[in-house]
């Protein structure tokens, strides 16, 4: 299927499956009409969309007559593959599909390249008349974001003004199980889910540590080290999916890796783990009374799942600035978050914990690991679960929370510091040369990010610069 039926079909799917659905008495009536709504405000950003986008953010596109001639391929490849990198529509059209809401990376791509008139490129304007973004197109697509937003990822903490902004204020807390969680936190310190007793969960995600290690790999048992830079748990509930790949769709998922990995707590099966938890008549018959089947992995997991739900580190400076607090924010700190929303970090930062929200490549606008060398394993990204060549070096985009305590850097833990984490991001992933006196300003707003856990301010090492 070629051109823009694809993005059309989608709609057209997502109205059909409506529809059909009008028929279900579980839904209701307003939940039809609002979806409906939706639809019809998609319908008209699609069809800009589909004009003046599709060419060089969707697969399977007709490329025109000369794009097969010498000199001028190399450069329309290029600009095609750069494209799809950037944002390939056909993955949200594929969520929008399973009746997901647009992503909110990818709502903050569209109003960037809007808001700073990028797209379409002036080299694909000055050979394709009329594909200039006209002011009512923007219009359109910038309500479209705002209502969108409102519509799924408000959280009602904002104050007004900052109602529409990419990033929002964190709730206090989540509604949870309280047995649950108060079984899930012993569990979560308890070194018996590793093989020889000597790794908790807490080990590598502690919170005298901003729920990491600081290290750049974590040790597991016989103090075996992986490849890849442990992220903290706190705020990890308001992540897409777990783990730098994805390959967990929760933090129940996630929570079930750690013990069964060879390197990392080594246990040969959630058998061998219930049957030493077993032996202890005492939080046996606490667990019981939470979970009657008993000692399994399913309600281990769940148990610690439920516990990581209450890890939230609100209150931070930028939070109440959110809210409405004009003096939680000095003017070289308000000004920083404006550089970070200028330089695109709030592209791929979005949402309640300023990312988590999707999956970039980490070479995007330059070959980051070319000029880093010293290739690992955990470079593959996405790839190493999905096994889809594409994915190659595309990584789940870190929440930035409590940033300021969670050194080392990157998927690789090979950056200290927050100005190095910036100017290396500017380069690979936004294509900018971010200047010293801006990154400062940007790194005096990412330590506004640093928030509380049980009501007091969260506890680390402070990076350095």
């Amino acid at each position: 299927m070629k051109h823009g039926s694809l993005f059309l079909l989608a709609g057209g799917v997502l109205c059909a499956t409506l529809a059909i659905g009008a028929g279900n008495e579980s839904i209701g009536a307003e939940k039809k009409v609002l979806n409906q709504l939706q639809m019809e405000k998609f319908a008209k950003v699609s069809t800009i969309v589909v004009d003046k986008c599709m060419a060089c953010h969707t697969r399977d596109y007709d490329l025109p007559f000369y794009a097969k001639i010498p000199g001028i391929k190399e450069i329309i490849e290029k600009d095609y593959t750069d494209g799809l990198r950037a944002m390939d529509l056909n993955l949200e059209l594929v969520d929008v599909n399973k009746n997901k809401p647009v992503g909110e990376s990818t709502l903050a791509k569209m109003e960037w390249v809007v808001l700073n008139d990028t797209m379409p490129p002036a080299k694909f304007t000055a050979v394709h008349w009329g594909s200039k973004l006209t002011g009512e197109d923007k219009e359109t697509i910038l309500n479209w974001v705002k209502e969108t937003r409102a519509g799924h990822y408000a959280t009602g903490l904002a104050a007004p003004e900052f109602a529409n902004e990419p990033l929002q204020p964190l709730p206090d807390a989540l509604p949870v199980d309280a047995k649950k969680v108060a079984l899930g936190e012993k569990l979560y310190n308890d070194k018996r889910l590793s093989e020889d007793n000597t790794v908790a969960c807490a080990t590598c995600h502690s919170f005298e540590k901003a729920g990491t290690d600081e290290r750049r790999f974590s040790e597991g048992v016989r103090q075996q080290v992986g490849d890849i830079n442990a992220p903290t748990v706190f705020n990890a509930v308001f992540n897409v999916k777990q783990f730098w790949d994805g390959r967990a769709a929760d933090l129940q998922e996630q929570a079930g890796g750690p013990p069964l990995n060879p390197i990392e707590m080594a246990s040969k099966s959630w058998d061998e783990i219930t049957a030493k938890l077993a032996q202890d008549p005492e939080l046996t018959k606490e667990f019981t009374a939470v979970y009657p089947s008993g000692w399994t992995g399913d309600n281990i997991t769940n148990a610690i799942a439920e516990y990581e739900r209450t890890l939230i580190t609100p209150n931070s400076k930028f939070d109440k600035w959110l809210k409405g607090d004009k003096k939680a924010l000095t003017a070289n700190e308000a000004e920083g978050y404006q550089k970070f929303k200028q330089y695109r970090c709030s592209s791929c930062h979005v949402g309640q914990s300023v990312g988590g929200q999707s999956f970039e490549y980490m070479d995007l606008k330059k070959d980051y690991f070319a000029d880093r060398g010293n290739p690992l394993g955990s470079d593959k990204g996405l790839e190493g679960f999905t096994k889809n060549p594409a994915d190659l070096h595309k990584f789940k985009v870190p929440n930035l929370r409590n940033i300021e305590l969670t050194a080392p850097y990157m998927h690789d833990g090979t950056v200290e510091t927050l100005d190095e984490a910036v100017r290396i991001m500017g380069i690979y992933l936004s294509g900018l040369e971010v200047p010293p006196s801006d990154r400062d300003q940007i790194v005096a707003f990412l330590r506004t990010l640093t928030g509380d856990f049980n009501g007091k301010p969260l506890t680390g090492k402070v990076a350095k610069k």
